[in-house]
């Protein structure tokens, strides 16, 4: 039962740091826009497709 004494601060100290976490993220937009984010990912716009090059040969 001793190691309750230990655990139980250790748990309640993440729980805390966890919910700090937490709150950071709310307060820094990160959930602002979550729609956009999954529409951007099916368009073609975005693509990844390197530019044509413009080398003449």
């Amino acid at each position: 039962m001793n190691i309750l004494v230990v655990l139980i601060p250790i748990s309640l100290f993440l729980g805390g740091l966890g919910l700090v976490a937490f709150m950071w993220t709310l307060r820094s937009s990160q959930y602002d826009d979550p729609e956009g984010d999954a529409a951007r990912i099916l368009s073609g716009r975005y693509d990844d497709e390197p530019a044509a090059e413009k080398v003449k040969r």
